[in-house]
């Protein structure tokens, strides 16, 4: 090989090193969120996950190789303290100076307070919260070519003025609990699809070398999520005059997307032990009110569910709002979605 091939191969090699570096390491605290992050970083990076498939958000215990993630991210993307409030001090020590972005913190994101008692009202899932967010009509729809262009400008993706992440998110008082918010945000494909530009605008900052990609790809992600909502909403329709229980309150953005019913949960939003009297109290409705459906999911007890349904005909089902069965990675949340809907629709007798 002649000095000056070689020559050229080195600097192409350097120059294609310099790319790479300049792709920011990104960490994202749960799979249904870094799935929506890997498909619009594909083909460019592969953001790392910090909650291992199959564990519950709500308690964890980091790993070494989860904490070296945080430890090297410049972009740390999560639901927020609601969801995960033993992650707040973890980010804040390792991860002083990345950028946050913590999901319930954005406007664009449509939330829903936290449901009180073990039963629901009709259809008791936030519709009436329109008014208070707003979020809904200003993005149902929205042209995503002119959000991407108006986003920064907008709101400068740290919101410097309301949270100031970017500068004092090392010293922030985690303490709040964002007044009763349902942290489980990620199952409403509005969010997901609002979050999508989001985080195509946040990674465009950071690495501009690689927008175009980052843009097109949360264009093709938005419209994949656009059919797989059309689809739930074709299986779900035969079942929509069904109740069912959870086993816990984390499905209402799920309910309110696709117009479903939830006339209680065995556990609170956290997912911690129910009361004796909590479990009674849901027996005596799906003995007394005809819920088609009791459903468990893998990460907790199934005891619960088994001794709600015991003595009557329920059907029991199993959805996971998680997506653990599912490799983590760009095609997660789209089959999570999916199976969600399935595994409802069968259970409430499609």
């Amino acid at each position: 090989m002649s000095m000056t091939r070689a020559a050229l191969l080195a600097a192409t090699c350097l120059s294609a090193g310099a790319v790479r570096a300049d792709v920011p390491n990104v960490a994202v605290d749960i799979a249904p969120v870094h799935s929506l992050v890997a498909q619009v970083m594909a083909g460019v990076g592969e953001p790392d996950l910090i909650v291992a498939p199959g564990a519950s958000p709500h308690e964890y215990n980091l790993r070494p190789s989860e904490a070296s993630a945080l430890q090297d991210a410049d972009l740390v993307i999560w639901i927020g303290t609601s969801l995960t409030p033993w992650l707040a001090d973890s980010i804040d020590t390792l991860s002083p100076e990345a950028r946050k972005l913590e999901l319930l913190d954005l406007p664009e994101t449509e939330t829903l307070p936290i449901r009180e008692g073990a039963l629901f009202d009709a259809h008791d899932h936030g519709h009436g919260d329109a008014e208070e967010h707003e979020h809904g009509d200003d993005h149902a729809g929205h042209d995503h070519d002119d959000h991407d262009h108006e986003h920064a400008d907008e709101h400068d993706h740290d919101h410097a003025e309301e949270h100031e992440h970017d500068d004092e998110h090392a010293g922030h008082d985690h303490s709040h609990d964002h007044g009763g918010v349902d942290p489980h945000a990620w199952l409403s494909p509005e969010n997901a699809n609002a979050w999508l530009t989001v985080i195509a605008d946040t990674l465009s900052e950071a690495d501009p070398e690689n927008e175009s990609t980052y843009r097109d790809n949360a264009t093709a992600a938005q419209d994949r999520l656009e059919t797989l909502t059309e689809d739930a909403g074709s299986v779900l329709d035969p079942v929509r005059d069904q109740e069912f229980i959870a086993f816990h309150d984390a499905y209402q953005y799920f309910e309110t997307a696709f117009d479903v019913t939830a006339a209680g949960a065995i556990s609170v939003s956290d997912a911690s032990d129910p009361s004796p009297a909590r479990v009674e109290e849901i027996r005596s409705r799906v003995a007394d009110a005809g819920v088609a459906c009791v459903l468990a999911e893998p990460q907790f007890n199934p005891g619960l569910v088994a001794a709600v349904a015991e003595g009557s005909e329920v059907r029991q089902g199993v959805v996971d709002p998680m997506g653990s069965s599912f490799e983590p990675g760009p095609d997660l949340y789209g089959q999570m979605m999916t199976a969600m809907v399935d595994a409802l629709a069968e259970c409430l007798g499609n």
